[in-house]
């Protein structure tokens, strides 16, 4: 009779080894597929045999993802897609005027100051419109920043609304996608 209650312990015992194990290999798996999704399958199995990347673009990535914005082809300059003509084209210190909350729920002004840059790619058409209408570009960002409340700017949400924001009214003024990024070189709430 002690013999067949050690045969149900060691049972469960092998069966509850076989789970953990079981659980441990799936915990790997999923890690795994992480390291793959987060890195590429190229980079991911560089990073678990210790070797290097290859440099050069995944099928279906543009040339210029490889080497950022702007990057020249290499060779004797016969690439698939031409090469993006980026322009930073800064534009003068803004202030204006928005609205905060005090503590007690009293509504009071406070200054925002901008420093921005517009990214815009010269290849695409419509980006010599760019420079004439940037004293409207200028206006339309001026108009938005003034209805903005001091909440409106918190955190990087906040960042990432106005960039956004600001980027949208940009591609709507030029009438084109050429603009293709806003910089915020300061961003000061006073």
């Amino acid at each position: 009779m002690a013999d067949a209650a050690q045969d149900t312990s060691g049972g469960s015992l092998g069966k509850t080894l076989i789970r953990v194990v079981g659980v441990a290999l799936l915990c790997v798996a999923a890690l795994l597929a992480g390291v793959v999704v987060a890195l590429g399958p190229e980079r991911a199995m560089a990073v678990l045999t210790g070797g290097t990347p290859d440099p050069a673009p995944a099928a279906g990535e543009p040339a210029a993802a490889a080497g950022g914005h702007g990057a020249a082809p290499e060779g004797d300059g016969h690439a698939a897609a031409p090469a993006e003509k980026i322009v930073v084209t800064p534009f003068k210190e803004i202030i204006v005027n928005i609205t905060a909350t005090t503590a007690t729920g009293r509504e009071t002004s406070r200054f925002l100051k901008l420093n921005l840059a517009l990214v815009y790619d010269e290849a695409v058409p419509g980006a010599e419109q760019i420079e004439p209408r940037k004293l409207f570009l200028r206006d339309s960002f001026q108009e938005y920043l003034r209805q903005l409340n001091e909440a409106d700017l918190q955190g990087s949400v906040g960042l990432v609304n106005l960039k956004s924001e600001l980027l949208r009214r940009a591609r709507a003024i030029a009438d084109s996608d050429a603009p293709q990024e806003i910089l915020i070189a300061d961003l000061i709430v006073q």
